[in-house]
């Protein structure tokens, strides 16, 4: 429900703060006071296109704020949750702000927000049905929700839809299984190769590193061992005394020099000698050991290298490393295996889309009964509503049109579509095409009042409905509004005092000269006050004690 409207330097408006509350509410003035800059600045807070001459002439921008209650309104709170932007008191606030450069801000409960998000927002929060682009009731998807509502079949709505985008993204997933199958076949094949070739291969972890190592033994047995000899033949005894034989005979000298001088001089360096010659000949022993593991061998080392060249070459094919053979062949065999499967896939695809289709048509058969029973419904009650608002040869009705049997659509098996005749004989057409602004209010009005135990939108707005009505039909359309609001928030611009002698509060719009040029204001009417402007509405600017007794009569019925 509209709570609160703020206006600042908009238009002729300096500041407006304007109150709403449950009922209907009446907006009353002269020609040319600028009854419909409220319902402008709303407008922009819904998301309209802003305009930087609607800024007020002494100002460099204009701000507006529009406050609602949304306890009651459970699509608005999930709106808002789902955005996190709900706030602890189930208020929703819409700001809007233009400025004389040409930009546009818009926010949602304090947050920056996109003004298609302020759109669609303002379409769960409130309806205005006027004579300008808020005419809802001629966009086909507020048709089909209005037919829903009252059919009382949303949620079976809802379900068609949902099984029409599972049933959509299966047939997508299909396709692209059938292309991938016959694009892959070349790859199946390529993978069967790579997987024999991986499997043939056997490698094992670690393997090139070691093939590596024993290769480079292999290529250098002979270099090492005359190596290993010659180390051998210095340190073994030989004809030229080898190194152990050397250090032996030092020893027996020290031995010698320790009789001749003190052994404390001596003794560590005979210690020396000795230990030298104990590990000499320990690493005599580590080389016999290490020189026995070598062996010239060209059939082992031709094995080696033509192992590592295998290993190579299949690296450079791939282009990884040798570590990451194991990992390819992991890789190759899960693709392989999965283009194996891709055939059960298909199958099983098939089956779960046929399911998908039972389903869908189950649903959609039901929705386009509720749909086609509350039609009738509909056609008959609407036609007798637009009787009493004065359109007699009027006659409603609501196209469907089935679509293709045998494909499923988004929104259930037929197009909806509000027609209107307003003339008896006349052959029914779409509302656009028919209906005057006038008419296309009387129509909503209309509309509203027979759905209204069935419409979830808050607050409607009625802007100038009463066009081209008058005595008795006026009382009616006054009566009709003041009944809707009792189901929802009525707002109703309107020039007759019929209409206006019904709302539960009245605003009236004036426009004052002042130093600045002009400035229009909004203020709320006490009794006394509404019974003036009623009377003022009745006979011109001057009243009489006639037209204040025929308004002061006019009120007290309206309150019965």
């Amino acid at each position: 429900m509209l709570t609160h409207l703020s206006v600042n330097n908009f238009a002729l408006v300096d500041n407006l703060e304007l109150a709403f509350h449950q009922g209907m509410t009446a907006i009353t003035g002269e020609t040319g006071a600028g009854k419909s800059i409220m319902l402008d600045a709303l407008g922009l807070t819904l998301g309209d296109r802003s305009d930087t001459g609607l800024i007020g002439p002494h100002s460099n921008q204009a701000e507006i704020h529009s406050s609602f209650e949304i306890r009651a309104n459970q699509a608005a709170i999930s709106w808002l949750e789902d955005r996190d932007l709900l706030t602890e008191q189930k208020e929703c606030i819409l700001r809007r702000v233009i400025t004389k450069d040409g930009k546009s801000r818009g926010y949602i409960n304090g947050k920056p927000s996109i003004i298609n998000d302020m759109k669609t927002l303002g379409g769960i929060l409130i309806d205005i049905h006027s004579q300008h682009q808020h005419q809802s009731l001629l966009k086909k998807p507020t048709q089909r929700r209005l037919l829903d509502d009252y059919a009382n079949c949303h949620s079976l709505s809802v379900e068609v839809a949902d099984t029409f985008l599972k049933y959509q993204l299966s047939i997508e997933q299909l396709n692209q299984l059938i292309d991938n199958n016959q694009a892959q076949t070349a790859r199946l094949q390529l993978l069967t190769y790579q997987a024999e070739e991986l499997q043939q291969l056997a490698f094992i972890e670690d393997e090139d590193i070691a093939l590596e190592t024993e290769q480079k033994r292999l290529a250098n047995a002979e270099s090492i061992l005359t190596t290993c000899n010659a180390i051998s033949t210095l340190c073994l005894p030989n004809d030229t005394s080898g190194i152990i034989d050397q250090l032996a005979r030092s020893l027996q000298l020290l031995a010698t020099l320790e009789t001749e001088a003190d052994q404390q001089d001596t003794g560590s360096i005979s210690e020396l000698f000795s230990s030298a010659k104990i590990q000499l000949e320990e690493g005599l022993l580590d080389l016999e050991r290490f020189t026995s593991q070598i062996e010239l061998n060209p059939t082992r080392l031709q094995t080696v290298e033509e192992r590592l060249t295998i290993i190579y070459d299949l690296c450079r094919k791939h282009q990884i490393k040798p570590a990451d053979i194991p990992q390819l062949y992991l890789e190759v065999q899960k693709e392989l295996d999965s283009l194996n499967n891709i055939d059960d896939e298909i199958l099983q695809l098939e089956s779960t889309i046929k399911k998908l289709e039972v389903s869908y048509f189950s649903h959609a058969a039901k929705l386009t009964k509720s749909r086609t029973m509350a039609a009738r419904k509909l056609n008959k009650l609407v036609t007798k509503q637009l009787k009493t608002l004065g359109m007699s040869g009027a006659r409603f009705e609501i196209a469907l049109t089935h679509l293709d049997a045998d494909k499923p659509a988004l929104r259930g098996m037929e197009n909806i579509e509000f027609l209107i005749s307003t003339n008896a004989g006349q052959t029914a057409k779409a509302l656009h095409k028919i209906a005057s602004g006038g008419e296309l209010s009387r129509i909503s009005l209309a509309i509203q009042v027979v759905a209204a135990d069935t419409s979830d939108v808050p607050t409607l707005i009625f802007d100038e409905i009463d066009v081209g009505i008058g005595g008795g039909i006026a009382e009616v359309v006054g009566t009709l509004l003041r009944k809707l609001g009792n189901q929802a928030q009525i707002v109703c611009v309107t020039h007759l005092p019929q209409v206006a002698a019904q709302g539960h509060q009245h605003y009236q719009v004036k426009k004052s000269p002042n130093k600045k040029g002009a400035q229009t204001e909004i203020i709320i009417l006490d009794q006394q006050a509404k019974v003036e402007e009623l009377a003022r509405m009745l006979g011109g600017l001057e009243m009489t004690a006639q037209s204040l007794a025929h308004a002061k009569k006019m009120y007290e019925l309206a309150q019965v």
